[in-house]
């Protein structure tokens, strides 16, 4: 019978509260794993606009700036494919129900880009049913 070799998946966690001042630390995070990750400059400033947009997203629109309220960034490499998970401690939201920003009554609109650039950039983004998690994959 042949033998397996069994990797051995080591997940990475940042907890951040609520305040759009420690939006900063996303990258920080993920510049420092990426010298274990080893993601090409492009993946790696993919992987930072969607990631930032989604913690930004948590800490306004889920937590409603509550700094008592946290943003929790999971990541984890299986396989060359990094999956990142961002979850706040809101009431969450419909993703089905954010207006398309590529209509014209929307292209001049200030913001409602964000689940658009997360979906753009990364292979796959995915929500959980009460909207208040969304899990990101990028192949690297």
């Amino acid at each position: 019978m042949p033998t397996r070799s069994v990797h051995a998946v080591q997940k990475h966690r940042l907890v951040l509260e609520s305040d759009t001042k420690n939006i900063h630390k996303v990258e920080d995070f993920f510049i420092h794993l990426n010298g274990q990750f080893c993601m090409a400059e492009e993946k790696l400033h993919a992987l930072l606009v969607a990631v930032t947009e989604a913690v930004n997203n948590g800490m306004i629109h889920g937590n409603k700036n509550d700094a008592s309220k946290h943003v929790t960034v999971t990541c984890a490499m299986s396989r060359k494919v990094l999956t990142v998970t961002i979850t706040d401690q809101g009431g969450g939201f419909t993703p089905e129900a954010l207006p398309n920003p590529l209509h014209d009554e929307n292209l001049l609109r200030a913001g409602g880009r964000g689940v658009f650039l997360m979906k753009t950039l990364m292979q796959s983004v995915s929500f959980n049913k009460k909207g208040n998690k969304v899990t990101m994959k990028l192949r690297v």
